[in-house]
């Protein structure tokens, strides 16, 4: 089965961190870029990160960036999104989605990707 796991989310306090793994199962990963996206209550799915096939490449959301730092590991087929300084705002189910075009500074409006996983939830509470 194709699948792409994410995993990680949890209950933290602002200014706290958090490390998701989206992990693929029945296909390779290095033949992906990999975008991460969450989607708060109420709120329309916005785009966070995105990093190309072989890492050399990455952007971010203006709102995480210097904050979430997204990397991946081709050999163990994951690939990763470290949150540091995690604030209230940040409180969203994260997806991660790969998909054979890396979208660059325009990933944050495209969705065109082929597999995407179930979702992880991330509160940021006190």
């Amino acid at each position: 089965q194709l699948q792409l796991v994410e995993s990680g989310g949890g209950l933290v306090q602002p200014g706290g961190s958090l490390r998701l793994s989206c992990i693929a199962s029945g296909f390779r990963l290095n033949y992906y870029a990999i975008g991460w996206f969450r989607q708060a209550p109420g709120k329309e799915r916005e785009g966070v990160s995105c990093i190309s096939h072989s890492g050399s490449s990455t952007n971010y959301a203006d709102s995480v960036k210097g904050r979430f730092t997204v990397s991946r590991d081709n050999a163990q087929n994951t690939v990763y999104l470290q949150m540091n300084n995690l604030k209230p705002e940040d409180t969203a189910v994260y997806y991660c989605a790969a998909g054979p075009i890396y979208y660059g500074d325009t990933f944050a409006t495209r969705y065109e990707y082929d597999y995407w996983g179930q979702g992880t939830q991330v509160t940021v509470s006190s």
